[in-house]
């Protein structure tokens, strides 16, 4: 695959599809989508859960152990 080529490689076994070569650049960019798209399932996860307030002495005072 030359430098300039931006097309996928599809690489096949027995006539069928196993594997795709990709641009270094390419890869990057989806392995930064997944990461992307893993951060907002998160968000969505944690912006579902019952938030929970306590005065800010509360939380010092059992973090420190007193």
């Amino acid at each position: 695959m030359s430098g300039t080529n931006r097309e996928p490689e599809i690489v096949t076994r027995n006539g069928k599809p196993v594997a795709v070569i990709v641009p270094i650049k390419d890869y990057e960019e989806l392995l930064e989508r997944a990461e992307d798209a893993e951060d907002v399932a998160w968000l969505k996860r944690a912006r579902k859960k019952k938030l929970n307030y306590r005065p800010l002495e509360e939380y010092l005072t059992k973090r420190n152990g007193k």
